[in-house]
């Protein structure tokens, strides 16, 4: 079983997260026990600031068993396209795909995943079910003792 790492799952135990470190720290031990961790340049390059030390970062990569997938031309395609019907959702001419709503960031990690790997850990609240009807998703806050 190959299981995708969403940028928020790693951030919340790095910044220990009272609401969620706990959760993602069970989903990454019990993904890495079923298989293989991996992740992508977007989520490295969302990471990378909190550690911000290559070092460190390579120490990171290691110890949790991450193993770096870059995209391939199907998979930025695949974002591409989903974005495209994110932008069309929001409405052509209105301000709603200018503003932090959702970024192409992540449109690139939820079709990295749906390509490279067999589910998404990610703390998902529907956007990824929404547009990557055919990714397996595991939320860590829906797991036993996980915060809703």
């Amino acid at each position: 079983m190959i299981s995708a790492v969403d940028s928020s799952v790693i951030l919340d135990v790095l910044a220990d997260a009272p609401a969620f470190a706990e959760s993602s720290m069970v989903a990454l031990r019990q993904c890495a026990q079923e298989g293989r961790l991996i992740v992508c340049e977007t989520v490295i390059a969302e990471v990378y600031p909190a550690i911000a030390d290559p070092l460190r970062f390579n120490e990171l990569l290691s110890d949790w068993q991450l193993d770096f997938v870059p995209s391939t031309v199907e998979s930025a395609v695949t974002a591409g396209t989903m974005f495209a019907v994110y932008l069309k959702r929001a409405g052509v001419g209105k301000r709603a795909h200018v503003e932090k709503k959702r970024v192409v960031a992540d449109f690139l990690i939820g079709a990295h995943a749906l390509v490279h790997a067999d589910r998404l850990i990610a703390r998902d609240r529907g956007f990824f079910r929404g547009y990557f009807k055919d990714l397996t998703v595991l939320d860590p806050s829906a797991l036993p003792g996980g915060t809703h």
